[in-house]
């Protein structure tokens, strides 16, 4: 009766659990590719009259968010990680969240561009998008930050803010690996 309190003690404290594997951060180790979903920007769309390059007209980061932005780059560092190249999407928000991640590093990339008010122009630019990843051969990560809708047409997921699809290329697609939310 005592070593079996004893043995879960030990289970509840962690000490006999397994390492945890994880492949998704494995895969960005050997070069895969994240979609990051901005972070934390409360509120959904942007303002009538938004304009790319004010961000004074859109939906940006809250104070949250921008903490949030850092731990992203912090988890990467944490771990390891190469990133080779830092995209991110013209919007304020997204490229913010790359640039608190990885400091001077965002290169901005329309084909990440939200399409959320004009969903007739996803398909094409899913495409294109499609098309830089399987581009990409390192070395090091590729890290995206881009919009809901741009991951959902790519991945079919819908991520929450401040949340990662990892990706990896095989037989020429796209193939989701796993989730991070650092």
């Amino acid at each position: 009766m005592i070593l079996r309190r004893i043995l879960f003690a030990i289970l509840l404290l962690g000490l006999a659990a397994p390492a945890r594997a994880e492949p998704a951060w494995d895969v960005l180790r050997e070069g895969g590719i994240v979609l990051f979903r901005h972070a934390l920007a409360p509120g959904g769309g942007d303002p009538p009259g938004m304009r790319l390059g004010d961000c004074a007209t859109q939906r940006n980061l809250s104070p949250e968010g921008r903490a949030q932005a850092a731990r992203i780059g912090q988890a990467f560092r944490e771990r390891g990680i190469v990133v080779g190249a830092v995209l991110a999407s013209g919007w304020c928000r997204a490229l913010e969240t790359a640039d608190l991640a990885f400091p001077g590093r965002a290169a901005r990339e329309p084909d990440f561009d939200s399409f959320f008010a004009d969903r007739t122009a996803g398909p094409a630019q899913t495409e294109a998008a499609r098309r830089r990843l399987l581009a990409w051969s390192g070395p090091g990560a590729l890290f995206v930050s881009t919009h809901q809708v741009n991951i959902t047409a790519l991945t079919g997921i819908f991520p929450a803010s401040g949340e990662g699809i990892v990706l990896d290329r095989r037989d020429g697609a796209l193939v989701v690996v796993g989730r991070i939310r650092p």
